[in-house]
């Protein structure tokens, strides 16, 4: 069964750590050994995993994707949000971790993020979990 997280997104930009939620979700399926698909259903959002001990690391991610792909440009896009879409191509929307005794396997610094990139809004984070 696919279990629904909703979020809050309180900025424009934004990564906000999902990774107990994660946790919560495997350990609420049972799964002691398989996959945990983890899914953003929008446009303008996506999925990462990276540092979760030093805040800086979330500024400095905002901060060099903002330089990359900067929210004033030549876009054409309608609604203004270009930007956003492009961020989200960049990062992705999806992520496939490997569950073992009963815990994602993250290394000993990683956390999973649910990242804005046109907020704030609500939004939702699909999960499925698959035995092994």
């Amino acid at each position: 069964m696919t279990k629904t997280l909703n979020v809050r997104s309180r900025s424009k930009t934004e990564l906000i750590d999902i990774t107990e939620d994660i946790r919560r979700i495997i350990a609420e399926e049972g799964i002691k050994d398989g996959l945990c698909f983890i899914y953003v259903p929008h446009t303008t959002a996506g999925i990462t995993i990276n540092e979760g001990a030093d805040p800086a690391v979330k500024r400095d991610i905002l901060v060099a994707l903002s330089k990359l792909v900067p929210f004033e440009g030549d876009y054409q896009h309608l609604e203004g949000n270009s930007a956003a879409h492009i961020k989200a191509t960049l990062v992705g929307t999806s992520h496939c971790i490997l569950i073992e005794e009963g815990k994602p396997l993250l290394g000993t610094w990683q956390s999973i993020y649910f990242c804005e990139f046109d907020g704030p809004r609500h939004r939702r984070v699909l999960v499925k979990t698959i035995s092994s």
